[in-house]
């Protein structure tokens, strides 16, 4: 099966019908997901790839009965796009937008508080390459084709990381469950532990590859959390290793400013949790490809 997206899922696109989101709309179609519509304020009633457009959330999920949402909508309306999202029920949503301010997704954050925790939206991103249950469906900008179906989930910030892991085993023939990416901002909607969780609890995950980089405490507060309750084999890779104190590298979530959230210091808390380490990106099919073996030998 799969962590939070399967070929049920009935996907909405807000930014529907704009040019990135119906290029990759129409790429998530191909690929097999669930899509029944989407969304562009003011092209209500419109038809769009096939598909009906709304000019709200809640009137797609009264139409469709959507569960999930992928959001492609510019960064200054994407915090008012992912609230709305949560206003109409959405369970699930994506958002891939890249440069939301901090102080919008502190906004959101505050606002799906207001939500009992069982019927708070479950948010992926923003700033991410998104998710996917290869050979299901596809939430995101990911190219597909690179994804073996199989048993390894994959959690990163870093959306080429994840993709160069995902091809990387697939030429071992190792596949995937579910491959998901948080996003690289410093202030996201689902953190590694989150989904360090989901894949601990499904059946049809045997290990799960966890990919992170300098900047923040996540990959910290997940080495501990998954040395306390992971009975499943985890492995790491974090990425900046050369990378100097202070210096952001790449985007906002990369920038080191506090103990335990330099690459180095990372890879040791990660070590002494007992989370095997792969050593360079060259490497992330030699050392799955051992820790599998290792756990097929021991069962």
């Amino acid at each position: 099966m799969a962590i939070l997206l399967n070929r049920d899922t009935r996907v909405i696109v807000q930014g529907f019908t704009g040019k990135i989101g119906s290029f990759h709309a129409e790429d998530m179609k191909r690929y097999g997901t669930n899509v029944v519509g989407g969304v562009t304020p003011g092209k209500g009633g419109q038809t769009h790839l096939g598909l009906p457009v709304f000019n709200t959330v809640k009137g797609a999920v009264r139409e469709t009965a959507a569960d999930a949402s992928i959001i492609f909508v510019p960064p200054p309306f994407a915090a008012d796009s992912i609230m709305e999202a949560a206003d109409a029920g959405i369970k699930f949503c994506v958002c891939i937008t890249d440069g939301i301010p901090s102080q919008d997704m502190i906004r959101v954050k505050r606002y799906m508080r207001r939500y009992r925790y069982q019927d708070r939206l479950r948010l992926i991103g923003p700033n991410c390459a998104g998710i996917i249950s290869p050979g299901q469906a596809l939430m995101g900008i990911m190219p597909g084709s690179i994804y073996l179906p199989g048993r390894v989930g994959i959690v990163g910030r870093s959306g080429t990381l994840g993709y160069e892991a995902a091809s990387q085993m697939k030429a071992v023939g190792i596949g995937v469950s579910t491959s998901v990416g948080i996003g690289g901002d410093p202030i996201n909607g689902s953190s590694f532990r989150d989904i360090l969780e989901l894949f601990e609890k499904d059946d049809d995950t045997d290990a799960v590859v966890m990919i992170g980089e300098i900047g923040g405490p996540q990959e910290a507060e997940a080495a501990l959390w998954a040395r306390d309750n992971m009975k499943k084999p985890l492995i790491a890779y974090i990425a900046g290793l050369s990378a100097p104190k202070g210096k952001r590298m790449g985007h906002a979530g990369a920038i080191i400013s506090a103990f335990g959230e330099s690459a180095q210091e990372k890879v040791e808390i990660l070590r002494d949790a007992g989370v095997a380490i792969v050593p360079t990106p060259s490497a992330f099919g030699q050392v799955v490809a051992a820790v599998m073996a290792e756990r097929a030998k021991a069962a």
